[in-house]
């Protein structure tokens, strides 16, 4: 009698619902509310800028594994992934060569140089954005506003150097002219800012979108707002006007989430965004710049791996070697 056999297929034998693809372009279709919001907002000059960080995301992308003799994927959607929340991330009248410049150094330098998707240590979007403020630190901070004028203050574009609501608040213009802080226009977006961060109501329906369709976790979100909010309020300030301005929404739902950059395991999440949330603050409140999301990100992507390691569950039985 012939003993039965088992044949065993290769690895992998579990397989996720989604592909990698298909998490990509469902990211891409949750900024798409953020990325309209700012093209409404800012007009014609936040189109290019997107395009144009696409775009060289993508070629930077074909040509790296091209002269690697890698396969080219940018049909996954990563490198379009990387140059739109690049894009999103930028003043809307930025160059369109500066733009592609970004794009180039987050696809080569940020990822391709470790060996391409799933590699990376940090974020390349942010990588990108890093690059560029360091470049072009003048460039990088010339703001502008949407309305030709605005009504919430009484002050004219001009008036306030064309300066961001955390940089106003920073100088203490709302306290000095005893203006309120304007809510519905952080949400709504009618404010000075990257293209793709004034707008809390576009950025949050991506985000419910995302949180939906479980492509991303919600601990690092929760750690992140959670802590920033904690922080504020023990410093005696607004948190609120901390979760609304800047880059916290897009950097806690859209960058700190990254697969590849975060801890796999959920108490490492968790510490992940908490971490995110103290640096955040921290800068604001003391760094040579009025926001902290891009370095506060980045530096956590370092930590990633501590982070995970002293978060992985410790197996049933298992003996502490000291013992």
């Amino acid at each position: 009698m012939e003993t039965p056999q088992l044949i065993v297929s290769p690895a992998p034998h579990i397989r996720a619902r989604q592909s990698t693809a298909g998490i990509m372009w469902m990211v891409v279709t949750s900024l798409i509310p953020a990325a309209a919001a700012g093209v409404v907002l800012f007009g014609r000059p936040a189109l290019v800028v997107i395009v144009s960080s696409i775009l060289a995301a993508v070629l930077a992308e074909a040509f790296c594994q091209r002269v690697t003799g890698r396969r080219i994927t940018v049909g996954d959607g990563s490198a379009v992934v990387t140059g739109l929340l690049l894009a999103l991330t930028l003043p809307p009248e930025l160059p369109w060569w500066m733009t592609a410049s970004g794009a180039a150094f987050a696809i080569i330098i940020g990822k391709q140089v470790f060996g391409g998707l799933g590699h990376n240590l940090f974020n390349p979007a942010l990588a990108g954005r890093a690059f560029l403020l360091a470049s072009w630190p003048g460039a990088m901070m010339t703001w502008k506003w949407p309305a030709a004028s605005l009504s919430w203050a009484g002050e004219s574009v001009d008036a306030i150097g064309g300066a961001t609501v955390l940089g106003l608040a920073r100088q203490g213009f709302f306290a000095k002219h005893g203006v309120a802080v304007p809510y519905s226009q952080l949400f709504m977006g009618n404010i000075a800012g990257s293209l793709g961060e004034t707008s809390a109501l576009a950025l949050l329906i991506g985000a419910v979108f995302l949180l939906a369709f479980r492509v991303i976790d919600w601990r690092i979100p929760l750690g992140y707002l959670g802590t920033l909010a904690i922080l504020a309020l023990l410093a005696g300030q607004d948190p609120i006007f901390h979760l609304l301005t800047g880059g916290v929404l897009l950097g806690a739902f859209f960058m700190a989430t990254d697969y590849v950059t975060t801890p796999i395991t959920p108490g490492g999440r968790f510490f992940f965004g908490l971490g995110c949330g103290v640096l955040t603050f921290l800068i604001r409140i003391y760094g040579g710049y009025p926001e902290g999301v891009t370095y506060a990100i980045l530096l956590m992507n370092a930590a990633a791996p501590l982070l995970e390691k002293a978060t992985i569950p410790k197996r049933f039985g298992e003996v502490r070697a000291d013992v």
